[in-house]
């Protein structure tokens, strides 16, 4: 059974030092990729964007800076939980995000009821789906090489 959590929480896009923009962003959870979460970015004008990583990365920077590479989460100031800085990275192009950290810490708290943090591989469904990706790549590199 497909289980989700998702919420809805504004963000400031932070276009330049000058020029910032409060945007909507929708996060969510799902039981078939537990080790995971999925931010879909509504930016003016543009198809929306979603990008998904960690679930755990977001709950560690939520108190102190994590990431590396095309994702990185980190508090705006490490000694209080007031707001939180989202880096995402293609290449040279970056985009920068800034939340309040009381919603991002109540959608993972209601993650964390549906999947323990730790027991995302006591999942039967996640186990038959990865295993079913994994046949399918080793038969696609069998068969091209």
């Amino acid at each position: 059974m497909r289980e989700s959590v998702q919420a809805e929480v504004m963000m400031s896009f932070l276009v330049s030092e000058e020029l910032s923009f409060r945007i909507p962003v929708e996060l969510r959870y799902e039981t078939c990729d537990p080790y995971a979460v999925r931010l879909t970015f509504h930016l003016p004008g543009d198809a929306p964007v979603t990008w998904a990583f960690g679930r755990e990365l977001l709950i560690d920077g939520v108190g102190r800076p994590c990431g590396e590479g095309d994702v990185r989460v980190s508090p705006v100031e490490p000694e209080s939980l007031g707001d939180v800085l989202i880096r995402l990275q293609v290449g040279s192009d970056q985009a920068l995000f800034r939340s309040s950290t009381a919603p991002l810490v109540a959608f993972l708290d209601r993650t964390d009821k549906l999947v323990p943090l730790g027991q995302e591989g006591t999942l039967a469904d996640f186990d038959a789906h990865l295993d079913e990706a994994l046949d399918r790549i080793l038969a696609e590199e069998q068969s091209a090489g």
